[in-house]
């Protein structure tokens, strides 16, 4: 009965849609699909679902259906890159300290710089061989807000990523920052240090990817557009792409689902537009529960008098 009822949904919005848009030839959407190729912008072989370059083109005014983009995809030969084989989780068995998991996995905000998330990632190279980059994701408009790169993996490079973002971004009361249980991030230093900018930190358990599923989420969709499809001859050869990827692709370019289809760039500056709006509405909340205050306690002396 449930399937029955989505089937029924789905068919009564595709009658939606097909009223509200017109119906484009295929000539003219197969040009205008190659156009897009050409300006990078949906035919750019890193969306790993057809979903999201089906919304690409709703945004714009296309009206197409899922199923013909992708037999259009299949006639230009256009292919997704394939997502890795789940592996389920199994917790560990050796002992280790346990520490406080203030997010357990509620990853949702109402707000800019509530929960952030970082990790460290392997990055190879041919002549400098392993580096490492750490990066801070801000959950609410899952912006990568810090990064550092090097080539060892230190509690300075950990301590970098945060300086970046606490540069680029205004801390909010009670922030938390949440992270694996690796060394760089249980040390004393960053612990002090982030004391110090009154920052909560939180850890997922041992073992549990999914504690802190967003950072990693990150970590593929960077590895399967990029790392993998590069061989970095130096480390210099890295940093350079990996700035090119995360300011100039990740967080300005390539629209989330979960952003309404926006870009962390665009999600956060429509943000602070409505944050005047936002301002204004929690003082007038404000002032109306000062006047309700002010008002019962003249009423009180009254009946006391």
């Amino acid at each position: 009965m449930i399937i029955l009822c989505h089937l029924r949904e789905t068919k009564k919005r595709t009658h939606e849609l097909k009223k509200l848009m017109p119906n484009i030839p295929q000539r003219l959407l197969t040009q205008q699909l190659r156009e897009l190729e050409a300006d990078g912008i949906i035919i750019r072989k890193t969306y790993a679902r057809s979903l999201q370059r089906w919304n690409t083109l709703y945004l714009r005014g296309i009206g197409v259906s899922i199923k013909r983009v992708q037999r259009l995809m299949r006639r230009l030969g256009i292919a997704s890159i394939t997502y890795k084989k789940f592996r389920p989780f199994r917790k560990g068995t050796s002992p280790t300290k346990e520490r406080e998991n203030l997010l357990q996995r509620d990853f949702t905000t109402t707000a800019l710089n509530q929960k952030w998330v970082s990790d460290i990632t392997y990055i190879p190279t041919r002549r400098d061989g392993w580096c490492y980059l750490a990066s801070v994701m801000d959950l609410h408009s899952k912006k990568i807000i810090g990064y550092s790169f090097s080539r060892t993996m230190t509690t300075a490079l950990v301590m970098r990523a945060v300086q970046h973002a606490l540069h680029d971004q205004s801390k909010s009361p009670g922030l938390i920052l949440h992270s694996d249980l690796g060394s760089q991030y249980t040390s004393e230093e960053l612990a002090s240090f982030l004391e110090r900018q009154q920052i909560k930190q939180s850890f997922s358990r041992k073992g549990c990817p999914y504690d802190n599923a967003c950072i990693e989420s990150f970590h593929a969709i960077l590895k399967k557009e990029e790392v993998h499809h590069r061989r970095y001859q130096t480390f210099e050869e890295a940093r350079v792409a990996l700035f090119q990827f995360i300011e100039g692709w990740y967080n300005r370019q390539r629209v989330h689902s979960q952003l309404n289809y926006q870009t962390p760039q665009a999600f956060e500056e429509q943000f602070f537009k409505k944050l005047p709006f936002r301002l204004n509405f929690l003082l007038s909340h404000l002032l109306t529960q000062v006047q309700m205050t002010i008002l019962q306690n003249i009423l009180q002396h009254k009946n006391k008098t």
